[in-house]
């Protein structure tokens, strides 16, 4: 019977870790040299670059891996972070969060800890807690949309970021949050550019940012952009439908309402799913999109390049999120969190076809 390498029956060898003794050894220098020259800290110390050069080499030839483990308990440090949410990541709109999260923890050489609550209260303190337990060196507490939320307590004892979510009371915690304020101005800027003065219409709240959905941060900070640039231009909105869910089902019923009173000029749908249900009441009064009315949304939903024509809309940028969130907790772990608590991401506008010039009377 053949014997296995280590010639115990049954028995397998593990391969030995290559150590920093193993590194030292082979560029000729002593271990604290190479663990300063490993460590970033050569220069700083007068290690030669030649030496420097060499000891790095020595550790990719040799396969050389730091030990986390010692490393944390010498530098109070496990390189771990905890991403904690409610329905991030399973949501295929918002994946690109965990994802730009991922990979600027990836670029610090950091592990991402991912938990998901659903909502669940006693899951969510659960999550939290097991972040805690695994020693994390800080955590993202994330939100699918944009709303106000009140901090968990598990929050305040370590280094944590706001991401999507604005604290309902005063909080030391950054936030990460889209620009929605410009994004409302941007959409404002594209339907006035064309030349869409009168006759335009607010599908998902408003006229006023007092007619909104409850908590919906979105809606508020959106209307701001929109009422300013249109009073700006000496322009006044037409009107404003409230919408309790913003989805397809409600941009319609809330776009034939609308159509049973007046023929708008433009729609400013404040999702795509919104736009969405817009466009097939719009399509069953036999109004065309553009020419009869002009469409332009918020989001960036997979479904607004479907849509016919497709759909001109602000992106939310959810990759660009996932970064800085991330960027923004370790400015809080490192101590140097930057200027502001509040870190406002650009929402880039995707220029498509449901915006047609006004016709001039």
């Amino acid at each position: 019977m053949s014997r296995t390498p280590t010639g115990r029956r049954g028995a397998t060898l593990s391969p030995r870790r290559v150590t920093l003794a193993d590194v030292a050894e082979a560029a000729g220098v002593s271990r604290s040299t190479a663990s300063l020259a490993l460590s970033g800290r050569g220069a700083e110390l007068r290690i030669s670059e030649a030496v420097q050069d060499r000891i790095k080499e020595a550790a990719r030839e040799l396969g050389y891996r730091p030990n986390i483990v010692s490393s944390g308990l010498r530098t109070g440090r496990t390189m771990t972070i905890g991403f904690v949410s409610d329905t991030v990541a399973t949501s295929r709109l918002a994946g690109d969060m965990i994802k730009g999260a991922i990979e600027a923890a990836r670029d610090r050489g950091v592990l991402l800890f991912i938990g998901e609550s659903e909502g669940d209260g006693k899951l969510e303190h659960a999550l939290l807690q097991g972040m805690h337990d695994r020693q994390v060196d800080g955590i993202i507490f994330a939100s699918m949309y944009t709303r106000r939320i009140t901090v968990p307590d598990a929050l305040r004892t370590t280094s944590a970021v706001l991401l999507n979510a604005v604290p309902k009371t005063a909080s030391p915690l950054p936030v990460v949050v889209p620009d929605e304020v410009e994004a409302g101005r941007t959409a404002a800027r594209v339907l006035l550019e064309a030349g869409h003065r009168e006759g335009v219409h607010v599908i998902g709240a408003g006229p006023g940012v007092r007619n909104v959905p409850r908590d919906s941060v979105a809606a508020v900070e959106r209307l701001v952009g929109i009422r300013e640039v249109f009073d700006a231009a000496g322009a006044k909105l037409a009107g404003g439908v409230r919408c309790g869910d913003w989805q397809p089902e409600e941009g319609f019923a809330a776009t034939r309402d609308l159509l049973a009173r007046t023929t708008p000029r433009a729609l400013i749908c404040l999702n795509d799913r919104l736009a969405f249900g817009a466009y097939q009441a719009l399509g069953d009064a036999s109004l065309s999109v553009p020419d009869d009315v002009s469409v332009v949304s918020f989001d960036d939903h997979p479904l607004a390049s479907w849509m016919r024509p497709q759909l001109t809309t602000v992106a939310l940028p959810h990759y660009e999120l996932g970064r800085r969130a991330v960027d923004a907790l370790f400015g809080q772990i490192d101590g140097t969190p930057g200027e502001g608590s509040v870190h406002r991401v650009p929402m880039p506008l995707r220029t498509r076809a449901s915006v047609a010039r006004a016709e001039v009377s």
